[in-house]
């Protein structure tokens, strides 16, 4: 699934492209992919795209017309700008026609959803409403807080959408490797200076992996159609049964959560 460095990465590929561009015409390929209503073209055609946003891992479309797209890729989403000319692959359920060029939502499993809301109070919308602090944006001190106030397993209370959006399982392993932290242990029971470590690991995994444009472990390509490279620095993840790069013992895999979970015995604590 995209998490947030690699729906970051999305943003600001097509905020360069596209903010600023009339919309044409819309397509709408596959009904059933949007959460709440089947909106009429009606209510894209003609307005321009002003700003492009992200909260957790959804995409926000900002349109003159006050209204807001909002997208979440979900596991196998992609959105892509690509010319009028590349053909049109199958599993793409939404196009946004521009003069030049066009806008592309494709999922293989249909797992994403497209909505279209009004501008006005939008992130009252009841899922984005429900979404914790980005893991970008909250403070150390915020971001400590939270780990004292839950008595839960940290793998699982750092992948809850409500506690902190937009990380993952990929981004979760990796950070909780980088501070040397168990992902079997209770959030309440770190101390501080855990606390702290865990707290600017993963803020630094976080920002390596925009700068490498995401991990490509499956289907995730960028607003370009490319993929990216963070996958190529993963300590942990997608590793079992290999060296870990800092000891050199067996990387493992558990169950946490019904997710897989990597992470190496001699590392983590």
């Amino acid at each position: 699934m995209p998490e947030l460095p690699e729906v970051e990465t999305i943003v600001r590929d097509l905020r360069s492209e596209i903010v600023g561009r009339k919309i044409c015409g819309a397509r709408f390929l596959t009904r059933s992919v949007w959460r709440r209503r089947n909106p009429s073209a009606r209510l894209l055609t003609g307005a321009h795209i002003t700003a492009l946003g992200r909260r957790g891992k959804n995409i926000l479309v900002f349109l003159s017309n006050d209204h807001v797209l909002i997208i979440h890729l979900k596991m196998t989403g992609r959105l892509t700008l690509e010319s009028r000319e590349t053909p049109i692959k199958k599993h793409t359920h939404f196009i946004i026609d521009f003069e030049k060029g066009q806008l592309r939502f494709n999922d293989i499993r249909r797992f994403g959803y497209l909505d279209l809301v009004k501008k006005d109070g939008f992130l009252e919308v009841s899922y984005l409403r429900a979404l914790g602090p980005d893991a970008l944006e909250i403070s150390r001190d915020d971001f400590m807080g939270l780990l004292k106030s839950k008595k839960r397993i940290i793998k699982a209370f750092i992948m809850d959408q409500s506690m902190i959006a937009g990380m993952g399982n990929i981004y979760t392993d990796e950070a909780l490797f980088c501070a040397g932290i168990h992902p079997k242990r209770v959030s309440s029971t770190l101390s501080r200076i855990k606390a702290g470590n865990l707290y600017s690991a993963m803020r630094d995994v976080l920002e390596k992996a925009i700068a490498a444009r995401g991990s490509s472990v499956d289907d995730y390509v960028d607003g370009k159609g490319e993929r990216g490279s963070f996958q190529d620095q993963h300590f942990v993840y997608g590793r079992e049964g290999e060296p870990c790069k800092r000891c050199g013992r067996a990387i493992k895999r558990i169950i946490i959560g019904s997710r897989s979970t990597h992470f190496c015995p001699g590392c983590q604590r």
